[in-house]
């Protein structure tokens, strides 16, 4: 059994996810200790025992001390069994998160899948809808993996009541990518998204990105009055020559609306100075995916823990190399190989 140590790295729910995915993946058992010990409110809240029990749901796994809070637990796996899963959080916790800790192995596995997750689309600390649609999954599908993505409601804190559902095809065969510089900047898009709020604020926004952002090709305010959770998100999409990046600012009760959007802003102003393709949130998403394929690179401008923590949990699982090299003051070259 795989010893895990919670408290490693940033010490946070990715820990958690990535040694669920990976276990299923490799039939390796694992106990993992001190779960969340980094955070302000330790062990499994919601969002992560809904990941455990998603896990626990495709392989049969068989676990001990997994309930709410819990700081400690095992989990032992079966064989991954693809299929049509809903999972329901029961708060406003992020789904994308439970969607990232069952699609690698649903992503390699024998059939393909539907999943159904009900909670929160747009979470703080987490990647929004839009970052998994238009940023994580077109690389995916380089590598083999067709995954449709549907938003079937929103879902903001406090009340959740999102719904996203996805179609996974998995690959046949996982292919290697390469990322290197961005290739010059095709497009930059803007979008204010407004859930049961004023309109007004969303134009707010875009005022604000217009003045903060050298270059702005088009921008809108999306206004939508269903659901049962109110929220804002701004959305900036770079499209390059390698990829599309999203960079999501959320919008919180007392924040005004264009500190929401300086906040955006200033994360597209730190992508656009730098001429590395990939982003600091899908530096860490990229991770698994190249370990199953043997073989990847991308260069980042950032090496977060965040990305270290998940190498060292990868490589506690998976028999692979991943190299870090530092090429100057704000980029890194990060190496997957056998």
């Amino acid at each position: 059994m795989i010893e895990i140590d919670g408290s490693l790295g940033e010490g946070g729910g990715q820990i958690v996810r990535s040694s669920l995915a990976l276990s299923i993946i490799t039939g390796k058992p694992f106990r993992i200790r001190q779960v969340r010990a980094n955070r302000s409110k330790p062990g499994l809240l919601n969002q992560h025992l809904t990941a455990v029990n998603a896990a626990v749901k495709i392989s049969g796994a068989d676990t001990s001390g997994v309930k709410l809070g819990s700081t400690n637990f095992t989990f032992s796996p079966g064989p991954c069994v693809p299929g049509d899963y809903t999972f329901s959080i029961g708060t406003a916790g992020s789904t994308t998160l439970v969607f990232q800790t069952v699609l690698p192995p649903l992503m390699i596995a024998n059939s393909a899948s539907s999943i159904t997750l009900d909670g929160g689309t747009h979470n703080p600390m987490a990647p929004p809808f839009e970052f998994l649609r238009d940023t994580f999954l077109p690389a995916l599908q380089e590598m083999g993996v067709s995954v449709k993505a549907n938003l079937k409601r929103y879902g903001f804190y406090p009340k959740g009541g999102g719904t996203l559902h996805f179609e996974i095809q998995p690959a046949e065969t996982m292919a290697p990518i390469h990322l290197g510089e961005k290739g010059g900047i095709k497009s930059i898009n803007a979008q204010a998204l407004v859930v049961k709020l004023p309109e007004d604020i969303g134009h707010r926004e875009l005022k604000t990105l217009k003045a903060k952002l050298s270059r702005l090709d088009h921008a809108k305010v999306t206004a939508v009055n269903e659901g049962v959770s109110q929220g804002n998100v701004v959305i900036v999409q770079v499209k390059t020559g390698a990829l599309t990046e999203t960079i999501t600012a959320i919008g919180e009760r007392g924040l005004k609306a264009e500190l929401v959007a300086d906040a955006a802003a200033l994360e597209t102003n730190q992508y656009l100075s730098n001429s590395a393709a990939v982003g600091e949130h899908l530096a860490d998403q990229l991770l698994i995916p190249m370990a199953l394929a043997g073989e990847g690179s991308f260069i980042t401008s950032v090496l977060s823990s965040h990305t270290t923590t998940n190498i060292d949990v990868i490589q506690r699982f998976l028999d692979i190399n991943i190299k870090t090299k530092q090429l100057g003051d704000s980029q890194w070259k990060i190496e997957v190989f056998k």
